[in-house]
């Protein structure tokens, strides 16, 4: 069975809802989320690289990481966690270093669900509707697809 993702934003709205259910316990679903060695094997497009250069999953911790394209492009990423309850949510900021100052504000909850199954609902409230526009206009909508695929293959080789 292949999972949806689904992404979706009220009209006008500043946030952003993106739901999706894998074939995997709550447990390691989370743990793919607070591990950088995981997270680094799934986390955005196929066809990128990802350094993790800063990465401290507790309150108060930070992050930053690089995807790298192999064509000499490079596009960072990072944020502060405000919560990280395991295995039930995660609170942290998020910035593209190419837009500097547009943060957004992301929840993360993890879901059990039956026949050792998980949900992931993440909701990100931007700034302004222009900063989820821009957010829209990006890559992103093709990296979170493309990066839960990549996950859906780690659970499925019993990887993560």
């Amino acid at each position: 069975m292949k999972n949806e993702t689904r992404i979706s934003r009220e009209p006008g709205g500043q946030a952003l809802s993106i739901i999706r259910e894998f074939d995997a316990p709550r447990e390691l679903l989370f743990r793919a989320y607070t591990e950088a060695e995981l997270m680094k094997q799934w986390l955005g497009s196929k066809g990128y690289e990802m350094v993790v250069e800063i990465f401290d999953p507790y309150a108060g911790g930070r992050y930053r990481y690089i995807h790298t394209d192999g064509k000499g492009g490079s596009y960072a990423f990072r944020g502060v966690f405000h919560d990280v309850t395991a295995p039930e949510s995660i609170i942290q900021t998020f910035e593209f270093e190419g837009a500097k100052g547009h943060v957004s504000l992301e929840t993360a909850t993890f879901e059990a669900l039956p026949g050792n199954r998980s949900r992931v609902t993440a909701l990100s409230v931007f700034q302004s509707v222009a900063d989820l526009d821009m957010m829209l206009r990006s890559e992103m909508e093709r990296g979170v697809k493309e990066g839960f695929e990549r996950l859906d293959e780690l659970f499925a080789k019993g990887i993560a």
